[in-house]
């Protein structure tokens, strides 16, 4: 293996370890609403959430680590898979999307759900109660499919390292 091939494959286990640290503070954000809300969230626990302190700072760190998430997922974690694989990353993301869905690791169109969701949070939303419900259900809906996708990297790189 050459110097280049374990900077590349540091790089991937860099942008994982980061996306994994996001995605458990996601789940743990989470679980701590879950101790008092079902999910999806209906509009009279979503009053109850952003009139406590401590469960409005739950659901900002919901949406923080999601945005934090599919952002480090997008723009680092993708590229440095290709990478290690020996690719050229200097082409359009939706070739990088296609190109990680040939070797099955993420769908292009729930990607780009993803990063729908991801533009929307962007947008302020809080003075719109359905808008903010929306996101949230939708991220507690995403959260498995995110999952799923840096299980598949992990497991596509261990694969690789045999």
């Amino acid at each position: 293996m050459g110097n280049k091939t374990l900077v590349y494959q540091q790089k991937v286990t860099d942008s994982l370890s980061e996306s994994y640290k996001h995605l458990t503070r996601l789940e743990n954000a989470f679980e701590a609403l879950k101790k008092s809300y079902t999910f999806p969230i209906a509009l009279d626990d979503f009053h109850k959430i952003v009139t406590s302190i401590e469960h409005l700072a739950y659901s900002d760190q919901i949406i923080y680590r999601f945005s934090k998430l599919q952002d480090c997922m997008g723009a680092k974690l993708f590229k440095s898979v290709l990478l290690y694989e020996g690719e050229n990353i200097n082409k359009p993301f939706l070739d990088i999307l296609n190109r990680l869905e040939a070797i099955d690791i993420v769908n292009v169109d729930e990607w780009f759900e993803l990063r729908d969701l991801r533009n929307e949070i962007a947008h302020d939303y809080e003075d719109n109660d359905k808008t903010a419900i929306t996101i949230l259900n939708a991220i507690y809906r995403f959260k498995q499919d995110l999952k799923e996708i840096l299980d598949g990297i992990s497991q596509f790189i261990q694969k690789e390292n045999r």
